[in-house]
């Protein structure tokens, strides 16, 4: 496997790394919602890269080389020896059809070989814990899935995802990798703290939380964020996340992140499921253990992927949104702890996301996760 990466300048240009490619089989790209609205970048890639599938979306931030920007487009050109792609696309009209989007995406990844599957979809109007459902529901829980959910930075207006055309909202995108030759590691870590009571989720349909010991969901944030932070709703929400798991498997907890309010109903659209009955917490961020999760997950990517040091490989981060928000000016802390565990030759890329897909690190599952950084290395075995 080869890889390259590009770079989006304000002149409308990309520029690449010294070594790069002539040829790639698959490329993505990330950018802010206002960069990829034309699809400029998109005919770009195109026309640079003829036979590539072309797969991006839009953030919260992307990382360019080592750095997070706002002002940079990225992308990641590779090409494989022997490893075959396929993409599939699909449209989704809400968070109702997430599921049976995911098993029709799924159904057309699945078949002999599929080593492992990468995804991007809209991150306004999906269920992710639910599409990620679907997804494995057809291809099976031996194939791991990772990606994540688009961003539109703090903004929550309208977020692009790209497949082999011009990035539009409402889409999913994803790539199966197939054959013996490549090898995909995953990690996922988070680095928040719990506070405050324990409660418990009381009124909730699918990823829509409308009650929380018997009141209104809206208010519980209220009480915590104060009366000038909840004017900025729902921006100021990512900053107190919520976990949330089973009372029966305490040790399987995930944590969600919100999408939107309803301050009519009171009621919170979060990225994933919100299951009546759960038990759910309030966290808050700690610099240091975020910082710490990003690395560990880094490691455990690696390690999965298992390159040797002279092999070229790639490694894709997704990361919360809320992450960079309560980070701030300290944001390059995670990306430089995260990065440091990478070889020489394994190139970085990524974005801030309004969700994580990857395999649970307890468990096995694949699952959407927020506030987290996940990690997915791509290599290929020598022959």
């Amino acid at each position: 496997m080869r890889a390259s990466q590009l770079f989006w300048h304000d002149a409308s240009r990309w520029s690449e790394d010294t070594d790069g490619l002539d040829r790639a089989g698959l490329v993505f790209y990330f950018g802010t919602r206002q960069m990829l609205a034309d699809g400029a970048i998109y005919d770009s890639l195109r026309r640079r890269f003829p036979e590539a599938h072309v797969l991006g979306c839009s953030t919260g931030g992307q990382l360019a080389g080592t750095d997070v920007s706002d002002d940079m487009a990225c992308a990641l050109a590779l090409d494989f020896d022997a490893t075959t792609l396929r993409v599939m696309r699909a449209d989704i009209a809400g968070s109702a059809n997430s599921r049976a989007t995911g098993q029709a995406i799924g159904a057309g990844l699945k078949g002999d070989g599929l080593a492992g599957v990468f995804v991007l979809s809209d991150g306004l109007h999906v269920n992710g814990s639910a599409l990620v459902e679907g997804i494995v529901d057809a291809v099976g829980r031996g194939v791991p899935v990772s990606g994540g959910l688009a961003g539109d930075g703090a903004d929550f207006v309208e977020t692009l995802v790209g497949c082999d055309g011009p990035p539009m909202s409402n889409a999913i995108a994803a790539v199966g990798f197939y054959g013996d030759a490549i090898r995909i590691g995953h990690g996922s870590a988070g680095g928040w703290d719990v506070f405050g009571p324990m409660r418990r989720i009381t009124r909730a349909a699918g990823n829509v939380l409308y009650e929380v010991d018997g009141k209104p969901a809206l208010d519980l944030y209220k009480l915590y964020l104060g009366p000038e932070e909840s004017q900025n709703l729902p921006g100021s929400a990512l900053l107190f996340p919520l976990r949330i798991f089973d009372p029966r498997h305490p040790e399987r907890s995930v944590v969600r992140t919100i999408l939107s309010v309803d301050h009519d109903t009171g009621s919170m659209t979060f990225a994933g499921d919100m299951p009546t009955g759960w038990s759910a917490q309030l966290m808050r961020g700690n610099f240091h253990r975020l910082c710490a999760g990003a690395a560990e997950a880094t490691q455990r990517a690696v390690l999965g992927a298992g390159p040797a040091a002279d092999t070229q490989s790639a490694a894709i981060f997704v990361s919360c949104i809320g992450r960079r928000l309560l980070m701030g000016q300290r944001i390059d802390e995670e990306i430089e702890a995260a990065t440091a565990e990478l070889s020489e030759r394994c190139l970085p890329v990524g974005f801030y996301s309004y969700g994580e897909i990857s395999p649970d690190e307890g468990s096995g599952f694949c699952q959407l996760h927020n506030q987290t950084m996940t990690v997915t290395v791509l290599t290929e075995e020598a022959a």
